[in-house]
């Protein structure tokens, strides 16, 4: 019996970078993480980078499939980025959908999206992507950008992302994976696990929201396993682009 309750505490547990957590409070405490890094999310993403990241963001909208009049989806859409492109790619006939759980996130993509000129095309929704508030069939194309490491249940979230997606329609995952970079993995590891949260407190005042981003990358699912996991969602024809020696991978799938 004692083997049975440990099972069923085990089960309500997730991870939280290296900490585990009961799975009710992971939103909590990634919101926090955001609500934090929220005003220096940019600044941040480039001295991360070194700026590669907005390399990666520029392959994954050139594999959207997308054409004008097109409808397209970003899921944890950050400070829109990826938005961004996409709303280039439908034009002004088109539709883009941007979305995040985080409502300090949300407004810093509005704003720079403003900035940007990018008006009448694109709506802001507030959503968990567990969850998505729009009707089945919706968009051609899916995308979510380094957010999908961040959400607590994954297999809900990427059967939301499928419902919304109309049949012939795309997803792209771009996240953060396991590396093959031979003898330069230790290098990495050291970056990522000591520089970065410095970083952090440098550039952010927040070496401890850093640091579980930092964590969060090493308990995501590696290639084959997220492939597996969009493959047990529904989607088919799914494959894998290793980008930056697969420190970051970028995944489709596609719902036929």
């Amino acid at each position: 019996m004692a083997n049975d309750n440990s099972a069923q505490d085990s089960e309500r547990l997730t991870d939280f970078g290296y900490e585990r957590l009961p799975r009710s409070e992971k939103k909590a405490r990634v919101r926090g993480v955001f609500d934090s890094v929220a005003p220096r999310y940019d600044l941040m993403n480039d001295a991360m980078s070194f700026g590669i990241h907005r390399l990666w963001k520029r392959f994954t909208i050139a594999r959207t499939g997308l054409r004008d009049g097109q409808a397209a989806l970003d899921v944890a859409a950050g400070s829109g980025d990826l938005a961004l492109g996409l709303a280039r790619r439908v034009g002004p006939s088109g539709r883009v959908v941007v979305t995040d759980i985080n409502a300090a996130m949300l407004d810093a993509g509005r704003d720079r999206l403003l900035d940007a000129g990018l008006v009448r095309n694109i709506d802001y929704v507030q959503a968990d992507a567990e969850a998505l508030p729009f009707r089945s069939g919706a968009f051609n194309c899916v995308t979510i950008g380094f957010g999908l490491r961040n959400v607590t249940d994954k297999d809900a979230a990427l059967a939301s992302m499928f419902r919304v997606l109309k049949p012939g329609g795309r997803l792209l995952v771009l996240e953060f994976s396991q590396p093959r970079l031979g003898a330069f993995e230790p290098v990495y590891d050291f970056y990522s696990l000591q520089v970065l949260p410095r970083l952090g407190s440098l550039l952010a005042g927040d070496s401890e929201s850093y640091r579980y981003l930092a964590e969060s990358i090493r308990r995501h699912p590696d290639q084959q396993a997220m492939q597996g996991l969009l493959e047990a969602a529904g989607f088919e024809r799914c494959s894998y682009h290793n980008l930056s020696g697969g420190i970051v991978a970028l995944h489709s799938g596609y719902k036929l």
